[in-house]
């Protein structure tokens, strides 16, 4: 299994990123925040799972390994796969899941993308007793360039399968919070998106 890789940024969307490997490319999908804090040229190490299916092999990356850790954790759940998987990391750290189920906060769960209140009752009853092995991870929150960060959330919540009307209404409700505190991590920026559609 490929678990990390080290290389150049050769290509950059909404929610993957290819690593030129010494000439040779991989592509990877990951979360709108890790693709949104990489341009091409630079230097990223990812922490990688490969989904194996019978038509398909897809690697997805992460910036830390405690996100790798949760998206593997979260696809141990019925009936969860691993888009479900992918916008479960999108919209929570490692240490923000963990809360959420140990403390069975179903509402919180539910922000997130195709997951309803009985999935995410699930979730707390399948996942209450692993969720211990997140504690202590989490990853660095990454901060927008100035006017950078609506073109990063909306492409990251169309990649998370929202209409481009949709997730313009969401970067219009997270406006405000953006101008008034510039330094805010595109992550949290997200996360208040994707509250907003939850509503």
């Amino acid at each position: 299994m490929i678990s990390q890789l080290t290389g150049t940024v050769a290509a950059v969307g909404g929610t993957w990123l290819v690593v030129d490997l010494s000439g040779f490319g991989v592509k990877a999908l990951c979360t709108p925040s890790t693709a949104g804090s990489v341009t091409v040229g630079q230097a990223v190490t990812l922490y990688t799972s490969l989904v194996v299916r019978e038509d398909s092999l897809t690697l997805y990356g992460f910036a830390e390994p405690g996100e790798r850790d949760c998206f593997e954790l979260v696809q141990g759940a019925t009936g969860i796969g691993p888009k479900i998987a992918q916008a479960v990391v999108s919209v929570f750290t490692p240490g923000e899941f963990r809360a959420a189920v140990a403390g069975s906060n179903i509402a919180a769960i539910t922000r997130v993308p195709g997951i309803g209140p009985k999935g995410a009752q699930r979730l707390v009853l399948e996942l209450k007793d692993k969720v211990a092995i997140l504690a202590g991870t989490g990853s660095p929150e990454v901060v927008a360039a100035a006017g950078d960060w609506r073109e990063q959330v909306r492409a990251g919540l169309e990649g998370l399968g929202y209409s481009s009307r949709d997730a313009e209404s969401a970067c219009d409700q997270v406006a405000p919070l953006a101008a008034d505190k510039p330094d805010t991590p595109v992550a949290v920026l997200l996360r208040a998106a994707l509250r907003s559609l939850a509503r």
